[in-house]
């Protein structure tokens, strides 16, 4: 029953993938752990064993622990809609949606929450590995926060600082990063550790004994770059890359501005026999592109908006008419229809939007969210297969007569009459392997025989590896309290 923080001396240091490997590594010593984030933000979302919502990465630390995800595990998770406003999804359920300057008055009503999911967490486990967001350094954030400093000393959690190496600075960020903190701040953290370094980590010997010295806080080892990192789901839309080539066919996805679940994607990057590119804005669709999948959104009618500013209408449209095939999941399932209407204003001004007219379907966004776990059976193969749903909107039309799947005996999604546009709001179908074999033959991709659940374990155990062999990770653990 004690615990631990990771923080990060800046965004995007490593700090999920640490707490990951870590989890995974205390799993192995024995040890009953289970991962927390007191406060994420992603529209990268996971449904729980507890029918709500948490960031994917808590869902991944879950995995690396062998528990089921529950809301316990990210009690806050903010959920970007615009520029300046988010949807607050408060122990898995949405309460409501802010704009970003009104949050800060909101903060302190959520802290009990907060507290209330962690010790949940701490009464059953022998240790609880927290993850951080953003930076304590954001010191302009401090009053009321609930995701860093404010969360380590309301529930006494000491704290290792994690500086990344690879983006340059590392020095300065560590040292920065004490010079700006309030002392009572300062005084919870009890060591730092370096993230990301390339080369010989020997080279680093003074920066690393400067840091020590400059701040009077112990070392906790440099981690390498850990080359497996692309085989673990990524939560931040930035972290998105297209795979790896392998010469054989192409699939193209649309990363849209409010892009969400983009951890559909991983299963199809893995396969050998498919090259995955990431279309981005101001790039065009590959013309050799065999499917073109339209991913989710946490906007709809605006990332319609920001798709026809990049001309990916006029592409789709000569995509289709060359005979290829085109995919929509989620919200890409409602831009695939004839229009999206919004007369509520749920995902901003209310009104509605023209969709692409591949689907002789319609969608209404409506203010009852769809959030469970989904056994369905593929229309096409037969095949079961699991998923998640996590939507607003009611989807109704013609080529519904033509389901994807039939869920509960209901049908779901819809296909063209030429059977080349599909959409349906299922997350997660390709993890299953034996449907995404399925569904690639019938674009030509031969079977690989990959298992993506086995690919996801053997990344977790070779990150715990790698954290085992260049982490003092004994000392870490022995400083939870």
């Amino acid at each position: 029953m004690t615990a631990i923080m990771i923080q990060g001396a800046g965004s995007n240091v490593g700090k999920s993938m640490l707490v990951a490997g870590l989890c995974r590594a205390a799993l192995r010593r024995g040890l009953s752990v289970a991962p927390f984030k007191p406060q994420n933000m992603s529209n990268n979302a996971a449904v729980t064993a507890d029918g709500g919502e948490i960031g994917r990465a808590q869902a991944l630390q879950a995995l690396a622990s062998r528990l089921e995800p529950i809301t316990d595990m990210n009690p806050i998770l903010l959920k970007p809609e615009t520029d300046v406003g988010a949807q607050v999804v408060v122990q898995g359920k949405r309460v409501a949606t802010v704009k970003a300057r009104d949050y800060a008055a909101l903060k302190p009503q959520l802290i009990g929450a907060v507290l209330e999911s962690f010790n949940r967490l701490k009464a059953m486990h022998d240790i609880v590995i927290v993850e951080g967001a953003g930076s304590p350094a954001e010191v302009n954030l401090r009053a009321g926060d609930i995701a860093n400093m404010g969360f380590a000393r309301a529930a006494d959690v000491p704290v290792i600082l994690a500086g990344d190496i690879d983006r340059g600075g590392v020095i300065a960020q560590i040292v920065g990063t004490q010079a700006v903190l309030d002392p009572e701040d300062a005084a919870m953290i009890a060591g730092f550790l370096i993230n990301k370094f390339r080369g010989d980590p020997s080279l680093f010997d003074d920066g690393y004994r400067l840091i020590e010295a400059r701040t009077g806080w112990r070392g906790f080892g440099v981690l390498p770059w850990f080359a497996q990192a692309h085989k673990l789901p990524a939560e931040d839309a930035l972290d998105l890359r297209s795979g790896p080539s392998s010469g054989g066919v192409k699939i193209a996805c649309l990363a849209l501005s409010r892009i969400a679940n983009f951890d559909d994607l991983d299963p199809l990057k893995a396969e050998p026999g498919v090259d995955l590119v990431m279309v981005r804005a101001g790039e065009t669709i590959p013309c050799d592109a065999q499917l073109v999948i339209i991913p989710g959104s946490k906007s709809t009618r605006g990332d319609l908006e920001f798709l026809r500013a990049q001309g990916w209408d006029i592409d789709l449209m000569a995509h289709y008419r060359r005979g290829g095939h085109v995919l929509g999941i989620c919200g890409g399932y409602q831009m695939l229809g004839r229009v999206v209407r919004d007369p509520g204003g749920i995902e901003g001004a209310p009104g509605e939007t023209a969709g692409l007219g591949l689907l002789d379907v319609e969608t209404e966004m409506t203010p009852d969210k769809r959030l469970t776990r989904t056994r369905a059976v593929h229309a096409a193969s037969g095949l079961e297969v699991e998923g998640y749903e996590i939507h607003i909107g009611r989807t109704e039309g013609p080529d519904r007569a033509r389901p994807f799947a039939q869920v509960e005996g209901q049908p779901e999604g819809a296909i063209s009459a030429c059977g080349r546009v599909t959409g349906s709001y299922l997350h997660g179908l390709f993890a299953a392997d034996a449907f995404r074999a399925a569904f690639l033959g019938q674009i030509g991709i031969a079977a690989s025989g990959l298992s993506h659940s086995a690919g996801v374990e053997a990344a977790l155990d070779a990150l715990a590896d790698h954290v085992e062999a260049h982490l003092d990770v004994a000392g870490i653990l022995a400083l939870a309290r």
